[in-house]
């Protein structure tokens, strides 16, 4: 049997076009990846089985629309852009593809690390303005301390490589298991890890507990002169009180790979900030992730579609599980 499968977005990866064609599906692909409008149209029409779901808005709407659709996957972990609750009202499972991204995360958390504590990006503007400004106004990262908040897949990686440039690390994960980690690093609470950290890396996923956890009262927990850097999501971020405390130089510098919303407005004002450095959520976004990520959504929505095992572990909404066993 064959099944239909959207993919909100204009390709997939590799791997996961691959498996979706030898199960003989039939998939179609968004012309524009941030229109919420076209998925809602498409789902209005065509009746799919199973909605591989990338970065635009999966509302309920949508959802609503395409009575066949029995699973979605997120090509990630991140599911703000679903609307969570409609599809459990729906009886639909929401699936994620926890660690197959989490090299390319960890490695753009440190290129953004690094770059915002040299201040490369800004030394780049100058030389391409006529300037050649040689006044260290940078931070070295070896013997600092990283606090990191989330210790999964990522925040393990980051932490590997940080140890080896030098940096003493701390965590905060009430999910974590300590058995596998190391005991010593971790810490209680998010104020207590916040008061000793340095630099500063996000790596949990956004819910009533984190939602804007960094503002003007957290912020204010950091060390002067602190770096933070987030390639989680954005509204774990107040982005007013961040603005706020990199124009005062209560902040040294941030790097962010993700904000509140996407595309950033081009009124926003972090658009004007010099000790910024962000890019356009693509932590997970090199060839090799997103053929990982785009394998494991597509195997997924088949192992469900076929009533193959699935891992719960990996289901946001479980409990429509036991409505399907």
């Amino acid at each position: 049997m064959s099944w239909t499968i959207l993919m909100t977005a204009p390709v997939l990866g590799a791997g996961g076009e691959r498996a979706l064609a030898e199960a003989g599906c039939e998939v179609h692909y968004l012309r524009d990846s941030q229109d919420a409008a076209e998925v809602e149209a498409l789902m209005a029409r065509i009746p799919f089985d199973a909605v591989i779901s990338r970065t635009v808005t999966l509302s309920r709407t949508a959802i609503a629309a395409c009575p066949t659709l029995k699973v979605i996957c997120k090509h990630g972990v991140g599911v703000t852009n679903i609307d969570v609750e409609a599809a459990t009202s729906f009886g639909i499972p929401v699936f994620t593809t926890p660690g197959t991204n989490a090299q390319s995360v960890a490695e753009l958390t440190l290129g953004l690390m690094l770059s915002a504590a040299r201040r490369i990006s800004w030394l780049e503007q100058e030389i391409a303005q006529g300037r050649w400004t040689r006044n260290g106004s940078s931070m070295e990262l070896s013997g600092k301390t990283l606090g990191l908040v989330g210790m999964g897949e990522i925040g393990q990686r980051v932490a590997r490589i940080a140890r080896a440039m030098g940096m003493r690390v701390r965590f905060y994960d009430p999910a974590a298991q300590v058995q596998d980690l190391s005991p010593d690093e971790q810490v209680e609470s998010l104020d207590a890890l916040l008061a000793q950290s340095q630099v500063l890396s996000l790596h949990c996923p956004v819910n009533a507990a984190t939602r804007q956890m960094l503002n003007s009262r957290t912020l204010a927990l950091l060390p002067a002169g602190a770096l933070v850097i987030n390639t989680s999501r954005g509204e774990l971020i107040d982005e007013a009180a961040l603005d706020a405390a990199l124009r005062s130089g209560q902040l040294f510098a941030a790097g962010l790979d993700t904000v509140a919303v996407e595309p950033l407005p081009a009124d926003h004002p972090f658009r004007s900030l010099t000790n910024l450095v962000m890019t356009p959520h693509i932590g997970g976004s090199t060839p090799e992730a997103l053929d990982k990520v785009a394998l494991f959504a597509a195997r997924q929505c088949l192992d469900f579609l076929k009533g193959a095992a699935v891992d719960p572990r990996t289901c946001v909404n479980r409990a429509v599980l036991k409505e399907h066993s």
